[in-house]
């Protein structure tokens, strides 16, 4: 019978499980064999007895390792990579750019290793995209950061005593990330301005009750699947003169904007932290690849001119019940789309729109051209 290996994460602070006692029953109702690995699910608040009542077998880190197919959060390492059995088939968010030797590793080990975030952005595949996902909670968690740290309310509130102004909150960034961590703001009544190198999304941050920061700029910066792509120096010279303006008068910055394979753009400058309010909060969710802030440090926090600048690398693991749930349905669905019902089991198909794409290893070598390039320019 065909394998599925449910892993405990071992990456430092890495909360979230692959799988969930619902996810599990699915698989086993689709004829898979499940290897739960002993305690895996302990940070996300789901016991061994909670997948075992559902019909996984509770094993121990090896087995789980052994499995057809293991199913992860965060990339392994080189000790859980000597764990998976040839010719096996790994599924997580292994982050390829920032795993390079891993994937080498691998390569040499003929794992067909897919990754979550190269899964294409399309109609077809919207129900596996793990990085919308995960981006929707660490949107709204940024935010809850933001307000913890910050020595003054968001909303309006009028009292006996006065009437207090709402928090002034900038967010950098449109996209998923950005579109909830507005929402959440919007909600806890902040005053909210948006900045997004792509004018097209000027309609949904409005929609949410964000005002949208003009940059004048005839470039087009929007690459394909909806992402943002490198912007020229005079654009990224632009922008940080509008920012500039409307940072400094801010109470709180949430900072989100990433480029894929590349390290995260300075948007934020010592010069404009130092123009900010004494008490001011930046929450840089790009921290994890080398952070939005030229202050930023990464799994810090620091303060600089009595403002407070946070790094946190992974944020949806500060929600991991929740983060868990949809991370385990975005993989159920795609093993779902890759399952062989007449001989239940997977099917790694190269040429499909969906499974090719996030292919970065297979058969022996690394399969993937911008992984392929990434390790011609490091040697």
């Amino acid at each position: 019978m065909f394998t599925i290996g449910i892993v405990k994460e071992s990456k430092k602070g890495e909360t979230r499980v692959s799988a969930t006692p619902d996810t599990v029953k699915k698989f086993i109702a689709m004829g898979f064999d499940v290897l739960v690995e002993s305690d895996a699910g302990s940070l996300s608040l789901i016991s061994d007895a909670d997948f075992k009542n559902v019909g996984a077998k509770i094993v121990d880190r090896k087995k789980a390792f052994g499995a057809d197919c293991v199913c992860k959060v965060s990339c392994p390492d080189e000790s859980e990579i000597k764990l998976l059995k040839d010719s096996a088939v790994l599924i997580g968010s292994i982050d390829p750019f920032l795993n390079l030797k891993s994937m080498k590793s691998l390569a040499v080990k003929n794992i067909t290793a897919l990754a979550m975030e190269f899964l294409p952005r399309i109609s077809r595949a919207q129900s596996m995209d793990s990085l919308s996902s995960q981006s929707n909670i660490a949107g709204y968690k940024a935010v809850l950061l933001g307000a913890d740290h910050l020595g003054q309310i968001f909303p309006m509130m009028t009292t006996a005593a006065g009437t207090l102004s709402p928090a002034r909150v900038v967010i950098l960034g449109a996209g998923v990330a950005g579109l909830q961590a507005i929402a959440t703001a919007r909600r806890l009544g902040a005053r909210v301005e948006v900045s997004d190198i792509r004018p097209e999304t000027k309609e949904e941050v409005e929609s949410l009750g964000g005002k949208f920061i003009e940059v004048d700029s005839e470039e087009d910066n929007s690459a394909e699947g909806g992402y943002a792509k490198q912007v020229s120096k005079e654009f990224l010279a632009k922008q940080r003169e509008v920012l500039t303006e409307r940072i400094s008068v801010s109470n709180c910055v949430i900072s989100t904007a990433l480029v894929p394979g590349k390290k995260a753009p300075v948007l934020i400058t010592k010069d404009m932290v130092e123009k900010m309010k004494p008490g001011s909060v930046i929450v840089d969710m790009a921290a994890a690849n080398g952070g939005n802030c030229e202050l930023t440090k990464p799994g810090s926090t620091v303060s600089h001119k009595g403002v407070s600048i946070l790094g946190p690398e992974n944020i949806p693991a500060l929600v991991p019940l929740h983060s868990s749930t949809v991370y385990a349905k975005n993989i159920l669905n795609l093993i779902t789309h890759m399952m062989d019902k007449d001989e239940k089991s997977i099917k790694v198909d190269s040429k499909d729109e969906i499974v090719g794409p996030m292919m970065v290893s297979a058969d022996g070598n690394i399969v993937e051209e911008r992984i392929k390039n990434a390790m011609e320019e490091g040697k």
